[in-house]
């Protein structure tokens, strides 16, 4: 597996780093997202058939983590090119594909993503959004939390669970519901972090869906769900490295041009070596990262899956210990708006909780890999 990158990815990372820095941080998140649609960046990783650059994660990570190193992640990439495009693209119906995935790429149209529950969070087995049929529709009903973008969102790809004819089971299933779908009501959630896209708490009372919002096939259960989560991990380490390089683009700066007693900051070894471990750290879980992309376009979901949580745990850890480090370098100026890195000690720690926490990824390794028996 190639670990140094393609010219072709090297041209792509400086032409995501230039929009970067043509918006920079606290720009407009809506014209970014336009100018990054227009560009093709939002959908690389999707068909070319249908509008997209035929590429695949690897590609749209690359674009995530430039943006973040800029002041400027979009998190919607996490949900509506890598999740939901990926699930239609590899399990929607030609209809699907045609409707959704040529807007998804251009970023005209937002799909967001439900699995997350009060009671189960992510735990696809505990899922208690059930759907049933009635006649050739499907009822869903359900509550999820933590759903972001759905006021920007056209739809919301849905994880529900439906009964298995033959063992009287439920399995996961996904379905599109549209954002005015009678019955499908949404709260936003009080959030003490500050992001442009806002959280959610999503009723679904009996919602009525064509046949036809069912993406996939009934059966195929966990394949389907995990074929979009997969990704997710993959991006939200996108997301947790970029932001920590640009923490630390923050603090090297500063340490440059910060003089004590006629030396600047930098050249103390209190200052320098943690600044170049956490550059190592990030250099490290971008090398996973890039594993995990490269096992997800591969088509390899089970390898994928190690890799990706993996990626997104080395990734978190990474990212906080930079935001943590670039923070104590500037002293009382790291908590001033001036330099803009407050609010990161508060947004680093999303990438260890979020889509999945760190102890969980901690239980999946030592399961899936180590063979260790479960404690639950």
């Amino acid at each position: 597996m190639a670990t140094i990158e393609t010219d072709e990815h090297k041209a792509l990372r400086e032409a995501v780093a230039a929009l970067g820095r043509r918006h920079g941080r606290g720009g407009d998140t809506g014209q970014l997202w336009a100018d990054a649609g227009k560009l093709g960046y939002l959908g690389v990783n999707l068909p070319q058939e249908y509008g997209g650059g035929g590429g695949g994660i690897s590609e749209l990570s690359v674009v995530l983590e430039e943006l973040g190193a800029a002041g400027c992640p979009l998190l919607m990439l996490v949900v509506s090119p890598a999740i939901c495009g990926t699930v239609i693209s590899r399990f929607g119906t030609a209809e699907q594909r045609q409707h959704w995935l040529p807007a998804l790429a251009d970023g005209t149209r937002l799909m967001a993503f439900g699995i997350t529950e009060p009671d189960a969070g992510s735990n696809s087995h505990r899922i208690t959004t059930t759907a049933r049929r009635d006649g050739a529709d499907w009822l869903l009903t359900g509550r999820k939390v933590f759903i972001s973008g759905v006021d920007i969102a056209d739809a919301t790809l849905i994880v529900g669970r439906t009964e298995d004819a033959r063992t009287g089971r439920l399995k996961p299933c996904l379905f599109i519901v549209p954002r005015d779908t009678p019955g499908f009501t949404r709260r936003p959630i009080d959030m003490e972090l500050s992001a442009a896209e806002k959280q959610f708490e999503l009723v679904l009372d009996d919602v009525r869906l064509p046949a036809d919002a069912l993406v996939g096939d009934e059966d195929a259960g966990l394949l389907q769900l995990f074929a979009g989560l997969n990704p997710e991990r993959v991006m939200t380490a996108a997301f947790a490295i970029g932001m920590g390089r640009y923490a630390l683009a923050k603090a090297i700066g500063y340490a440059r041009e910060r003089t004590v007693w006629d030396t600047p900051i930098g050249a103390h070894q209190a200052i320098a070596h943690p600044l170049a471990q956490a550059h190592i750290d990030l250099e490290l879980a971008r090398l996973m990262m890039q594993k995990a992309a490269a096992l997800c376009d591969a088509g390899d979901d089970m390898g994928a899956g190690e890799a990706a949580n993996m990626a997104k745990y080395a990734a978190g850890e990474a990212c906080v210990k930079a935001v943590d480090q670039a923070v104590h370098t500037l002293g009382g100026n790291g908590l001033t708006r001036e330099y803009g890195l407050a609010s990161l000690i508060t947004a680093a720690r999303v990438a260890r909780i979020a889509p999945v926490s760190r102890e969980m990824i901690l239980n999946y390794v030592s399961h899936q890999t180590l063979g260790l028996p479960k404690s639950y």
